[in-house]
């Protein structure tokens, strides 16, 4: 699987969150209750859709998958001067992140994640950062979908 690096400035994001684990996952229950809001949002800033994990700081170390983090349905938007009610805003900070085009259905994703995090990072010159991940669901996404295309950002930092 390619990887390529980028290098992003703080993005302002809107949208809902809810806790969840790998055991609890409630991204159907997130998206189901976002997508409906959607469409109020003003100064929308491109027509892609994040879909972005907030970890705790020892949740790669000590791994559980009953272990719980945020998860996050969002739009970028231009500015907050307009955030509908019912909508939380969001501000991805800056930093390096490690990109990696997959390409099939959601319900084989775990299998790519498996790859990053127990192949290419360990083999790699680089270590997680503590950033959010992120998902950009773009115009090729289709869920479930053999063709489905997204993006998965993994924000990254030189190992010392």
């Amino acid at each position: 699987m390619e990887v390529k690096f980028e290098n992003i400035s703080e993005k302002k994001l809107v949208g809902k969150c809810l806790r969840m684990s790998l055991a609890n996952n409630r991204t159907a229950e997130l998206w189901r209750s976002f997508m409906p809001l959607r469409n109020t949002i003003k100064a929308v800033a491109g027509t892609d859709l994040y879909s972005l994990q907030v970890y705790g700081q020892t949740y790669f170390t000590t791994f559980n998958p009953q272990s719980e983090f945020e998860k996050w349905a969002l739009v970028e938007v231009a500015d907050f001067n307009s955030v509908p009610e019912g909508i939380d805003t969001f501000v991805l900070p800056a930093g390096l992140y490690a990109v990696f085009l997959y390409k099939g259905p959601a319900s084989e994703g775990a299998k790519v994640f498996q790859y990053i995090f127990g192949t290419w990072l360990p083999k790699s010159e680089y270590a997680l950062d503590e950033r959010p991940h992120f998902e950009v669901l773009g115009d090729k996404y289709k869920n479930n979908d053999l063709a489905s295309e997204e993006e998965i950002w993994i924000p990254v930092k030189q190992k010392s």
